[in-house]
């Protein structure tokens, strides 16, 4: 029976949520280039995979942060499958933005959160963690307590893994890089001689470029 990654990870790459291209990359707005292109929002195109995520993702929550009280989606990419998930659980929904809104109440944070509460994070990707810290970050400054977070997809980057311990934040995925390679390689997306080139990106991936893999 295949495990909850592999399955996510082969769904996710069957509606190119999650695209593969070691010999053309992508190059991210960081500059960065990378043999794979995540995009989760796709899901929510298609019922049965936004429905498999977002009973997963309260199962998360459930079996490990079961003391939540509040669920938080990052902006942009997880507000709306945190806003299932919360609906799911019965429990209160915000959002936090990557910057302060530019005009009106100039909100970090939509939606009311009280300080002291026990809020867990929704995201839909963690690659470095940071965009997903500084949320972190926000419910803080806020007054509450974050629980811990669970998210769609990691990359598995080991800066991230540096991050979220320096932080003192738990995270969960739901699928990650190594299961999406054996997904990717168990359906044909991609052939056995690119498995090395999409390993070694993963290790460095400020400093990978194509065809020249790190030693």
């Amino acid at each position: 029976m295949k495990q909850l990654e592999r399955i996510l990870a082969e769904k996710l790459l069957k509606i190119s949520a999650i695209k593969l291209q070691p010999e053309i990359p992508f190059v991210w707005a960081s500059g960065w280039n990378s043999p794979i292109y995540t995009d989760n929002r796709k899901t929510l195109s298609y019922p049965e995979i936004r429905n498999f995520i977002k009973v997963e993702l309260t199962r998360l929550i459930m079996e490990n942060f079961g003391d939540a009280e509040v669920v938080a989606g990052v902006a942009t990419g997880a507000i709306a499958q945190g806003a299932l998930v919360a609906d799911t659980m019965g429990l209160p929904y915000i959002y936090v933005r990557s910057s302060p809104k530019d005009h009106g109440l100039e909100n970090l944070i939509e939606g009311n959160l009280k300080s002291g509460q026990k809020v867990v994070v929704i995201e839909d990707l963690v690659s470095t963690g940071g965009s997903s810290l500084k949320a972190v970050e926000a419910i803080r400054k806020a007054g509450a307590e974050v629980v811990g977070m669970v998210a769609i997809f990691t990359y598995e980057f080991p800066v991230a893994a540096e991050h979220f311990k320096k932080a003192g934040v738990k995270l969960i995925t739901l699928s990650n890089y190594s299961s999406m390679l054996e997904a990717a390689l168990e359906i044909n997306y991609i052939k056995d001689s690119d498995l090395q080139t999409l390993k070694e990106w993963r290790k460095s991936p400020s400093t990978w470029a194509p065809n020249k893999p790190i030693e």
